[in-house]
């Protein structure tokens, strides 16, 4: 078997990404619902709902206690990376997100006051999530690994 075979023949990385994949589509259907803008960006950007951040490890997570059960090493590997990822994604990066927010807001205020100063810097305000966001990226997680395991 080829390495390429072995890979697409990866169940836990193929749930994985399947989660990843179906949370980005989502994300930016319920941009383009909330804001009547269609932006594509959202396929592969971070923050939004659901978290695609929660979906994926949660998948990995359930399709390696589906396959090597809950007792295995794989599986408790998997669930710690799920619990960090999602603490992380509603703690530090959150916070990133709110203070990338109030930067680019003092800059914009800057450049009214000054129009001399050019600040052409915009940083990126969708980094974390909600609790509700990384909630329904893991409820998405899980219903993807679990229909994985029927096929």
């Amino acid at each position: 078997m080829n390495t390429l075979q072995e890979i697409l023949g990866n169940r836990m990385l193929m749930t994985a990404i399947a989660a990843w994949a179906i949370a980005q589509v989502i994300k930016t259907l319920v941009f383009f619902a909330v804001n009547k803008e269609l932006d594509l960006s959202r396929l592969t950007g971070d923050g939004g709902m659901p978290s695609a951040h929660s979906a994926t490890v949660t998948a990995l997570a359930v399709r390696a206690c589906i396959e090597y059960g809950p007792g295995s090493g794989v599986f408790a590997v998997a669930a710690i990376l799920a619990v960090v990822v999602m603490h992380d994604a509603m703690g530090v990066r959150r916070e990133s997100g709110k203070h990338a927010q109030a930067i680019n807001e003092l800059v914009d205020l800057l450049d009214l006051l000054n129009p001399d100063i050019q600040m052409d810097v915009k940083l990126k305000e969708f980094i974390g999530h909600t609790p509700s966001q990384v909630v329904a990226g893991a409820v998405l997680g899980l219903i993807v690994a679990c229909v994985s395991g029927m096929l």
